[in-house]
Formats: structure tokens, C-alpha cells, sequence
């Protein structure tokens, strides 16, 4: 009886352990991405830098549509015959996974200004039939756009006439909190990473 009471309190105490090692897993906190510094009272995280674009429905977007939200933002142009195609299926797979939460965002910025017009980016828009109230696809100055890319989001974007399409730019999905900062960086190209940004996305909504 003893040994049968040893064993049960034994299970129990594994049992909550385990429990609490799960618990404790599923709510870690996502790390914030890029550099920082202590000020003397707290740490101050890198945060995206301010903008101002124009969406596909001429509509001005800057951070403050922003502010609040939960975002994700990649670059890309409609032009692009290589990874931008597989970078838009996933993405849309994000939009759909989020379609039940109105505090997540999508942010696709061309790196084609010149090209991908206003009217341009709607119909690519419509094509992909969504809402441009969740996921806005923008336009601007072309060296806004290319620094944005490169000093907020640590994405690569750049004019390269040597390459076939005559961009460079990476795949990466980043996953911006409701404070403007970076919290994960994902291959767009990929299905598992983009799991992992679903994943993420639902882990911030319950850290926020």
C-alpha cells in the first residue's frame, strides 16, 4: 500500500512538472530582433524608422496605421519571375491563417516604384483577391523604400541591372509587434519557416 502510495505521488509530481515545462515553453516570449541600448532607466529596442507610402488604393499608409497592430512586411515587385511568385503564395497563406484577427496586418512594399504604379499593385491586389484593409501593398520613393528596407528591417533591396529581373532582394517575412519592433525573421520561400510565422504570430498575440 505504501509502495502504491510512493509510485501515485511520484506520478503526480512528474505530471507537474511536465505540465509546467509545457506551459513555460508555449508562452516564451519571442526575442526582439536588431540592436539596442540602455539609456540609464531601461533598454531601448530598435523600432521601424518613420515612413510614408502609398497603397493600392491611393491611400497614404505611414506607422501610425500601424500603431497598435501587429504586422508583417516583406519586399517584392510584381515584375519578378523567381521568388516573388512562391513569396506571395505564402504570404497569402498568412493572410488566410489571420483572416479571424483584425489586429494583424500585412505590409508588401515594391522595390519597382517606377513600374508598379498604384493602379498597378490594385489589379496585382485584386488578382490575389484581398482586402486592402489588411494586407496593403505600397509604393514611394525609391531610395525610401531601399533604406526602410535596409536599416529598419535588415532585408536586402537594391537596383541590380547584372541580375535577370534587375533586383536584388531577399525572401524574409518580418514580424513587427504592436511597438514597431522586430520580433521574428522568416524565409518567405519556405513553407516550414512560414509555419513558424504563423506559430509566432499567434504566441505575440497572447504576449500582447
Amino acid at each position: 500500500m505504501k509502495v502504491m502510495r510512493l509510485v501515485s505521488t511520484n506520478l503526480v509530481g512528474l505530471l507537474g512538472m511536465a505540465l509546467l515545462f509545457s506551459c513555460s515553453t508555449q508562452d516564451q516570449r519571442l526575442p526582439v530582433l536588431g540592436t539596442r541600448e540602455f539609456n540609464g532607466k531601461d533598454t531601448v529596442y530598435h523600432t521601424i524608422a518613420p515612413f510614408q507610402f502609398v497603397d493600392q488604393d491611393s491611400t497614404v499608409v505611414t506607422n501610425a496605421d500601424f500603431a497598435g497592430k501587429i504586422y508583417v512586411a516583406d519586399f517584392f515587385f510584381t515584375t519578378c519571375r523567381t521568388i516573388c511568385p512562391i513569396m506571395k503564395t505564402q504570404m497569402l497563406r498568412v493572410y488566410e491563417a489571420t483572416e479571424e484577427m483584425p489586429e494583424v496586418l500585412l505590409l508588401s512594399h515594391t522595390i519597382d516604384p517606377e513600374w508598379d504604379t498604384v493602379a498597378l499593385l490594385h489589379d496585382f491586389a485584386k488578382r490575389l483577391g484581398v482586402d486592402s484593409k489588411r494586407w496593403h501593398f505600397v509604393t514611394g520613393v525609391k531610395d525610401s523604400i531601399y533604406k526602410i528596407a535596409q536599416t529598419s528591417y535588415y532585408a536586402t533591396a537594391l537596383e541590380d541591372r547584372t541580375e535577370p529581373d534587375g533586383f536584388i532582394h531577399s525572401g524574409a517575412f518580418l514580424l513587427v509587434d504592436k511597438r514597431g519592433r522586430i520580433r521574428g525573421k522568416y524565409d518567405g520561400t519556405k513553407e516550414k519557416d512560414v509555419n513558424r510565422l504563423i506559430g509566432d504570430i499567434k504566441k505575440l498575440r497572447r504576449e500582447e
